[in-house]
């Protein structure tokens, strides 16, 4: 058997082991090595028609042998026949499990048994008990006194039960429902939305009485009982000052001057039956004799004395008393027409 192990088939060297191909390089180092011996022979001259069967032929064996190759065989188990093998055997190791001699120098661990040395003798101590308690004489008597006169509970009676069961449910705080927080805040608002009315109907009542003077004039009339009016004519730099003031048949307006209350004047309207000559008569000739004048304008019969003035109209008679507001004549009966 050559040592190349090799095997020549149509001319084409394998592999005897593998199966494989061998390239013709090799094959004819192999083929050198195996006839160093013999005598080269004549190669013999191949027609060209031969020689392309032949390389054709080589390349096909080439390629069906590459292409079948020998398939492996499959290393799945099926482990539904086959059984789990079994864990090789633990050989012991040395050094475990195995009396070994120790030395006696070794004193990790204490030696068994273990022996506890005898505590040290202690002579007895005599100790001395105590006294007993004891009762003091005084609480002694007091509990001899009481026991010898047992006191019986008295039953309480119906109406001292009653009284006390009132007197605990009065103690006791009274929660007060949702209900009844709710109609308290109601009550609260409404009695608030009253005040705010009032209130307010107070102060539109004071503005209206202050700053319109005929209102304020007419109330004050019909308190006095006398058709008594607002003069729409008012001198430059005076206004009426309040409150208007009235009695029984009388009304009384006075007006002082801006920024000096000093000067002022009056007009004072009563309940009157006189006609112009009871008023010369009863009123202007008492107090200015004859100086005065008389003034006749729209009906109206005015006298003016200094700084006064008398008038009556329609059952009212009409006086201006002026003691230091300097009225002029034509200021009095502007003043006189306007009422």
């Amino acid at each position: 058997m050559p040592n190349n192990k090799t095997i020549t088939i149509n001319g084409r060297a394998y592999d005897a082991v593998t199966g494989l191909p061998i390239s013709e390089r090799v094959y004819d180092q192999v083929s050198r090595v195996s006839n160093k011996d013999s005598k080269p022979a004549a190669p013999a001259v191949k027609k060209p028609e031969e020689v392309k069967k032949q390389v054709v032929k080589r390349d096909s064996a080439t390629a069906a042998t590459e292409v079948h190759s020998q398939t492996q065989r499959s290393k799945t188990l099926l482990r539904r026949a086959t059984k789990k093998p079994a864990a090789p055997a633990k050989r012991p190791t040395t050094g475990r499990h195995m009396d070994m001699a120790r030395s006696t120098k070794v004193s990790k661990f204490a030696p068994h048994p273990v022996t506890a040395a005898p505590a040290p003798k202690v002579a007895p101590v005599a100790v001395k008990p105590d006294k007993p308690a004891q009762i003091h004489p005084v609480a002694a008597k007091a509990l001899a006194r009481n026991s010898a006169k047992p006191v019986a509970a008295k039953p309480a009676s119906s109406k001292e039960v009653k009284d006390a069961a009132i007197a605990t449910a009065l103690a006791a705080p009274k929660a007060k429902t949702v209900k009844e927080k709710k109609q308290l805040k109601k009550s609260h608002r409404r009695l608030l939305i009253t005040l705010a009315i009032l209130v307010g109907f107070a102060a539109v009542i004071y503005g209206v009485y202050r700053f319109v003077p005929a209102v304020s004039v007419s109330i004050a009339s019909a308190q006095a009982g006398v058709q008594a009016s607002y003069p729409e004519f008012v001198p430059d730099g005076y206004s009426l000052d309040h409150p208007v003031t009235f009695s029984d048949g009388e009304v009384a307006l006075k007006f002082t001057q801006n920024g000096n209350k000093e000067n002022n004047y009056t007009i004072t309207q009563t309940r009157s039956s006189w006609d112009s000559s009871a008023v010369l008569d009863n009123v202007v000739r008492p107090d200015a004799g004859e100086n005065y004048i008389t003034t006749k304008e729209r009906g109206l019969t005015v006298y003016s004395y200094g700084n006064n003035a008398a008038w009556v109209n329609g059952g009212v008679m009409y006086v201006i008393s002026s003691s230091s507001a300097p009225l002029s004549g034509e200021q009095i009966r502007h003043i006189a027409t306007s009422l």
